[in-house]
């Protein structure tokens, strides 16, 4: 146990290290804060990477935080303001102001500034749309117009591209002049008269031909689009599966509208694990360290409510044998060994089909056999764990004939552990329902009333 909590203690010291927020770092921070030593603050945060900075912001006590934005404000880098948590997006655009928030939004990314106002809450969603200039809100109204979660949400408007009849040092030439650029790109792309990319061009390549070189000549020709529409967990599976590094986003006339890039991938990756996560535990994917006491528990109520229902139902199962209970008081005792043992082969077989599922590797064809497959295990290890509970069982209480009723108690529940914990995923992603959502809660339902159902009923027909 000692070693776990001290590998776990070097790894936050790692990342904190590795994120420039190093334990020496904060030490000196907050004793400068603490003093209010301004200027000292000041070089301090200068030093800090912009999401070293957000992460900062996002560690303080509401008084600090005010007092740190406000000290800050007229540098207040926009690139920090697009890292920060959603819930503090509200927060400092009411304390900077709109007209302020909206200047710094202006500066960003339509990627980023997409992203930040779809954050905000409708009434200063409206106020900051308002206030910003009319080029970059058109921008910005467009990319809130598509579905959430889709490409169109996820893109950069500010796509290079040159007419496909074009040389390197055409290129060259006007990439140079042209002031409107993306902060970072990777690719161009070469588009037809019309505005339909035929095709895309690594500037490595185009860093080392020569200027007569046609671009054409160039170009990778199997470029992968992505429709505008596309679900940003589509968007991520095509970057894993093509090691893409941007991609051009098309519209319904298949005409080049924006670039997605591997920064956006990242983050979209790591949103979906977290909110898989999250959802496997039955927390909102809202719930978040900033959220205040209420509204995290009303996120949660749901939930619990349904875990209850489920514990309801097992406890009407128990009710039905409380004869045999009183008679057999041991029964008590090993009753939650079956229904532990059920419940945690479950969630084993649910995590490895959830995953397949978001990973894409689960097909029509293989979903018999991957459900066979947890099946087998689930008996295997019924066996196994049947042999070593029966024994326990046996030598506690001396009774063979009880060893035998819990052994085949573990097998029958683990098999159907493994049964529904692969088979349930499978069904509801087919009917249209997230399986990470609703799997856990049924199972806690299905292994527990099981559970308690065979090893009762087994005692009733074999001990009495």
């Amino acid at each position: 146990m000692g070693t776990r909590e001290n590998n776990d203690q070097t790894s936050a010291k790692n990342t904190k290290e590795i994120t420039g927020l190093s334990p020496e770092f904060l030490s000196v921070f907050n004793e400068a804060m603490q003093a209010e030593r301004v200027e000292e603050v000041r070089k301090l945060t200068d030093t800090l990477h912009h999401s070293d900075l957000a992460d900062l912001l996002e560690g303080m006590v509401v008084e600090r935080r005010e007092w740190l934005i406000e000290l800050l404000r007229e540098d207040l880098n926009p690139n920090m303001i697009a890292e920060l948590d959603e819930s503090l997006l509200g927060q400092l655009a009411d304390q900077i102001g709109i007209q302020e928030m909206a200047e710094a939004i202006a500066e960003m990314d339509t990627d980023d500034a997409v992203d930040v106002v779809e954050e905000l809450t409708f009434k200063h969603q409206l106020q900051i749309l308002d206030a910003l200039p009319h080029d970059e809100r058109l921008l910005i109204e467009e990319g809130l117009s598509y579905p959430e979660d889709s490409a169109g949400r996820l893109m950069q408007r500010e796509a290079v591209s040159v007419p496909s009849h074009w040389n390197v040092g055409q290129a060259i030439d006007v990439l140079r002049k042209e002031r409107n650029l993306p902060r970072d790109f990777f690719d161009i792309f070469l588009v037809d008269p019309t505005g339909i990319p035929v095709g895309s061009i690594p500037l490595s390549r185009i860093m080392r031909a020569h200027r007569h070189v046609a671009l054409n000549a160039l170009m990778v020709v199997e470029m992968k689009t992505v429709p505008v529409e596309m679900d940003q967990e589509d968007v991520a599976f095509l970057f894993r599966q093509r090691d893409l590094v941007s991609a051009p986003v098309v519209d319904n006339s298949s005409k080049l509208v924006g670039v997605i890039t591997i920064d956006d991938v990242v983050d979209v990756i790591h949103e979906e694990n977290e909110e898989d996560i999250m959802r496997l535990a039955g927390v909102g994917e809202d719930d978040d360290l900033y959220d205040a006491v209420i509204s995290t528990t009303r996120s949660r109520f749901s939930w619990l409510l349904i875990h209850l229902v489920a514990a309801i139902a097992a406890a009407y199962v128990i009710s039905l044998f409380t004869e045999i209970i009183e008679e057999l008081v041991f029964l008590a005792v090993l009753m939650p060994i079956v229904a532990t043992m059920g419940g945690t082969a479950s969630v084993q077989a649910l995590t490895v089909v959830v995953r397949a599922i978001a990973m894409k590797e689960l097909t029509t064809e293989n979903a018999f056999r991957t459900i066979r497959k947890e099946v087998a295990v689930g008996l295997l290890n019924g066996i196994i764990f049947a042999i070593l509970i029966g024994t326990v069982a046996w030598g506690w209480f001396g009774s063979l004939a009880l060893g035998g009723v819990i052994a085949l108690a573990i097998i029958i529940n683990l098999l159907a552990a493994g049964l529904s914990g692969s088979a349930l995923p499978v069904i509801l992603n087919h009917l249209g329902f997230d399986p990470a959502i609703a799997s856990s809660a049924f199972l806690t339902s299905i292994t527990d009333v099981l559970g308690f159902y065979v090893f009762l009923g087994l005692a009733a027909l074999i001990l009495l």
